[in-house]
């Protein structure tokens, strides 16, 4: 695979698994309550951002894929909470199988430590339940994001220049509360054994990405060994988005000649919505930079905030949580491998000329 192809290649952790991603596809293996691991994969293009070219433009880009990522989680998050209560069906109904569960023909799939592996089958892309939920979900995290984030800092710190402070000051003491909010929520969640499996699972999707950037075969033994940080991450896009955003927020005037304080703060936070989708496609490309030069010592400096942060977001997986990574990883590998195939074997057949009947 030539070695800009994998900037493509990314991940998240879900509920007991991890969701991967290829350029054109993605999976989403989980390790079902049995024990086995259900994996459910789709092409990509099957939602909404896939389809739209345009959006794929350099800082165009950046904004609109944290979107898609979103979706793309939410959706997976579903799946993995549907593969988790395969046990409460059990009870119910008798039936063990996770949801839309298909086993193989024959000699069932096993993992290469010996999993067994089900391949999930149903309505590729969704029903439209489904949708909405994803839908409502997105803006409901959105929301959540932008209260925390851009209204609590700006609501905040706006007493300090009520008493006086300096426009700079002001602006930089947001910044300081705006990071406290974003580590503190971070570190309180990494509190939760839920969340602190699934930022196992985030370390187990790392570890997999970095042993298949590094040239090595995707097995347990090799991505044992790798680092659970990873210069792509979106925990360090977060952070790219964190300082720039402070950077560029502090010379943002907190006055707009309103007729009271509270509507200069409505305008400085309506400008703020403006101006950071603006510093998410810078973040999302310095971000591909990154991946793209991973080595270089510089790379390793001036991303060390986001890599160091990864300390909270990630943990040590167990060998069970990389197998799971792993196996989302070969599937979408195997898949994009398919869909070549199918493509040349395509062009092969168009290229052919038609038989045509003699005629004398």
């Amino acid at each position: 695979m030539p070695k800009g192809e994998y900037l493509q290649y990314g991940g998240q952790a879900v509920i007991e698994g991890v969701m991967m991603r290829s350029p054109k596809y993605f999976a989403i293996a989980c390790r079902a309550p049995d024990g086995r691991i259900v994996v459910h994969s789709e092409p990509v293009t099957k939602t909404w951002v896939g389809r739209q070219r345009w959006l794929k433009l350099p800082f165009m880009r950046g904004t609109f894929a944290l979107l898609d990522a979103m979706a793309l989680g939410v959706r997976a998050l579903n799946f993995a909470a549907q593969v988790q209560l395969q046990d409460e069906q059990k009870a119910d109904d008798g039936n063990g199988e996770p949801p839309a569960a298909a086993e193989s023909d024959g000699e069932p799939l096993r993992s290469d430590v010996g999993s067994e592996i089900l391949h999930a089958r149903g309505d590729e892309g969704g029903s439209s339940l489904m949708k909405a939920g994803v839908a409502g979900a997105m803006i409901a995290g959105l929301a959540i994001g932008v209260f925390l984030f851009v209204m609590l800092p700006v609501w905040v710190s706006q007493p300090i220049r009520n008493l006086g402070g300096s426009l700079i000051g002001t602006n930089i003491a947001e910044g300081i509360i705006k990071a406290c909010i974003f580590l503190g929520y971070i570190a309180l969640i990494g509190q939760m054994k839920e969340v602190r499996e699934i930022f196992k699972y985030h370390g187990a999707e790392h570890k997999a990405i970095n042993a298949m950037e590094a040239g090595q075969d995707l097995t347990l033994e090799n991505a044992r060994a790798q680092t659970r940080l990873h210069p792509r991450c979106g925990t360090s896009f977060a952070i790219i988005v964190l300082i720039l955003s402070i950077i560029v927020f502090t010379f943002l005037p907190r006055e707009y000649g309103m007729s009271t304080t509270f509507l200069d703060t409505i305008v400085r936070i309506g400008l703020k919505l403006v101006v950071v989708p603006l510093i998410a496609g810078v973040s999302y490309e310095a971000i591909r930079i990154a991946g793209k030069f991973r080595s270089q010592a510089w790379v390793k400096w001036a991303f060390a905030p986001g890599l160091a942060t990864q300390y909270l977001t990630t943990r040590e997986p167990r060998d069970d949580q990389v197998e799971v990574a792993l196996v989302a990883l070969r599937t979408v590998l195997q898949r994009e491998e398919e869909g070549e195939r199918a493509g040349a074997e395509e062009t092969r057949e168009s290229a052919e000329p038609e038989e045509r009947t003699p005629t004398h």
